[in-house]
C-alpha cells in the first residue's frame, strides 16, 4: 500500500484561502465534493476531533482526520497554506500542510490507520515540509508521494 493510491489531483489545494482552523477545515471538506449536508456531518465530526486535542503533530503538518458515515471508503486530501495557521500544533507553530483523511465507520479493508500512519512518517522526513512548499501543481504533490515511497 503506498499513499499516493489514496489521493488524486482533484483532492490536492495549494493555495488554501482560509486563515483560521475552521476555514481550513471547511476547504478541505469541500476537495472530497460531498453534498452540503454531508459537509456539514464531517466538519461537526473534525471539530469534535479537533477538540480533543489538535491534530498539529508539528514541523508545519496537521492531520485532521475522522470516522463517518458520510463516505463509503477511505478518502483522503491535502491542502497547503504558505502564510500559515494557527492549528494548535503540538509544537505551537503555525501549520502550513493539511492530510485530511475521513473513513467510514466499519472499513472491511482496514486502512484508516495505516494510512494515517504513514503520513506522520511521510512527514517526519528531513526535506518534506521544505519539498511540500516547493510543489506547484497537484501532479508534482502526486510524484513526491512516489519518489518517497510512503
Amino acid at each position: 500500500m503506498e499513499l499516493r493510491e489514496f489521493f488524486s489531483p482533484d483532492a490536492v489545494q495549494l493555495e488554501l484561502a482560509g486563515s483560521t482552523k475552521d476555514e481550513i477545515l471547511k476547504e478541505l471538506i469541500g476537495l472530497l465534493g460531498l453534498d452540503e449536508k454531508s459537509e456539514g456531518m464531517l466538519y461537526k465530526m473534525l471539530k469534535r476531533r479537533e477538540n480533543l486535542g489538535s491534530t498539529g503533530i508539528g514541523r508545519g503538518i496537521a492531520i485532521p482526520h475522522c470516522r463517518s458515515l458520510v463516505v463509503s471508503k477511505l478518502r483522503v486530501a491535502f491542502g497547503r497554506k504558505a502564510a500559515g495557521v494557527d492549528f494548535k500544533a503540538m509544537d505551537e507553530k503555525p501549520v502550513h500542510f493539511f492530510f485530511l483523511i475521513v473513513a467510514p465507520p466499519l472499513e472491511v479493508s482496514n486502512q484508516y490507520l495505516p494510512v494515517l500512519g504513514k503520513i506522520a512518517q511521510f512527514g517526519k522526513e528531513a526535506d518534506v515540509p521544505e519539498r511540500l512548499l516547493a510543489v506547484r501543481t497537484p501532479e508534482e504533490f502526486m510524484a513526491l508521494l512516489a519518489e518517497k515511497k510512503v
